[in-house]
């Protein structure tokens, strides 16, 4: 069949549209292995991801969820997606506020222990494509009463944090009686068998799936968890500044009015029962003792008498007080006189600074109750620096052990 001169044209014509989207799809497909190459954030994982709300106390409670969640993504071979730490205003009624992961610590130690990504990123990369809106599923462990669906976004600070990302969620699931505990054998098989990555590519929980006090077993995680370098930095530099050049002890006391009516609750028949962070000392199943109301609150003489056993114990040059109230400078500074010792306190206070500083002490006494407190403690703990207790016989701890 012969062919005239417009028919060839338009031949030529739809060859060469061809061969320009050949060109540019080997082009894109050479980009996307560039990119997959030198960037695995820029992944998606097929294994699904784990978000949640740090939605239950202050920056010591978020703390040990985060260990709990960061063991749990890992007993299910799924990406952690990193929360912003939520901080409230000093005032009330002012809502909360959400603090990027990676404004307090290092993301890249993380990932030598398991795979994660911030949530600024991961909404930024991959909401509008694997978890689009109409397809958000929140999870919690029941339904409320009310009706069949979670919570999840009821009161301060559910109602913020989510809003921070502009989530809202399209439909609910219950996964109770299922378990987060990381430690569980076969917990990876049953999630995957109940919520599948390939239906089920998040699991956005309610609240963190970690433990309070952080369980035995994820303690040791703590070692993933490094200052940011703007932490770390002023840490440094408030030691080699305001403390003599040697060996420091570092405080942490808790006597505020707050604290003192939780710890009340000691005289009221809690004795002997663990609260908050108190197994850090006592231990998880009471081995080392129970708790009372001077080791929650320890008295003024207790807090100078040990201090003062500590200074002589590591030739401490200066001491360093983190507190949450009177940091008893002149108490401490008038008990250590002999010994000549220098007593400072960083001002104005950044809590996170304090706890870089208290890690990085010759010796720490706290508070076996605090939360916060227990940060300091398993970043020594991992790090094999020693740690004593207000209130709680060091002594015969070590001899016990």
């Amino acid at each position: 069949m012969r062919m005239n001169y417009p028919q060839i044209n338009m031949l030529l014509h739809i060859a060469m549209q061809i061969l320009l989207v050949t060109l540019s799809l080997l082009k894109s497909s050479a980009a996307f292995v560039l990119v997959t190459a030198n960037s695995t954030d820029l992944n998606v994982d097929p294994n699904g991801y784990v978000m949640y709300c740090p939605c239950m106390g202050r920056f010591g409670n978020q703390a040990d969820h985060f260990l709990g969640a960061f063991g749990f993504a890992k007993a299910i071979d799924r990406t952690l997606i990193l929360p912003p730490w939520i901080e409230y205003p000093p005032w009330p009624g002012r809502g909360s506020n959400q603090i990027p992961f990676d404004t307090y610590f290092k993301i890249e130690p993380l990932k030598e222990y398991h795979r994660v990504i911030t949530m600024e990123k991961f909404m930024k990369t991959f909401s509008e494509t694997i978890w689009p809106i109409g397809n958000r599923i929140g999870f919690c462990y029941s339904f409320s009463r009310a009706k069949e669906e979670c919570m999840m976004k009821d009161g301060n600070p559910f109602g913020p944090f989510w809003d921070n990302f502009k989530i809202d969620f399209d439909s609910y699931e219950q996964y109770g009686p299922m378990s987060y505990d990381s430690q569980r054998a076969g917990i990876k098989e049953s999630w995957d068998s109940k919520f599948p990555p390939s239906q089920y590519p998040v699991l956005a929980f309610s609240g963190a799936p970690g433990s309070f006090p952080v369980s035995s077993q994820n303690r040791k995680l703590h070692k993933y968890l490094k200052w940011s370098t703007s932490i770390d930095k002023q840490a440094r530099e408030f030691i080699k500044d305001n403390l003599p050049e040697g060996p420091f002890v570092g405080i942490h006391l808790r006597h505020g009015s707050d604290w003192k009516k939780a710890c009340d609750h000691v005289n009221e028949g809690n004795t002997g029962n663990h609260m908050f962070a108190s197994p850090q000392c006592l231990g998880y199943k009471n081995e080392h003792g129970k708790l009372t109301y001077n080791i929650c609150f320890p008295p003024v003489e207790d807090i100078l008498r040990r201090t003062k056993k500590a200074v002589k114990k590591t030739k401490a040059k200066g001491v360093f007080v983190a507190t949450d109230d009177n940091p008893l400078l002149s108490e401490l500074s008038k008990s250590l006189k002999s010994l000549k010792v220098k007593v400072v306190q960083r001002t104005p206070k950044e809590p996170h600074v304090d706890l870089a500083i208290l890690a990085k002490s010759d010796l720490y006494i706290c508070n076996c109750v605090s939360s916060f407190s227990s940060f300091a403690t398993r970043e020594r703990e991992v790090s094999g620096k020693p740690t004593w207790f207000w209130g709680f016989d060091e002594q015969k701890l070590k001899e016990e052990l």
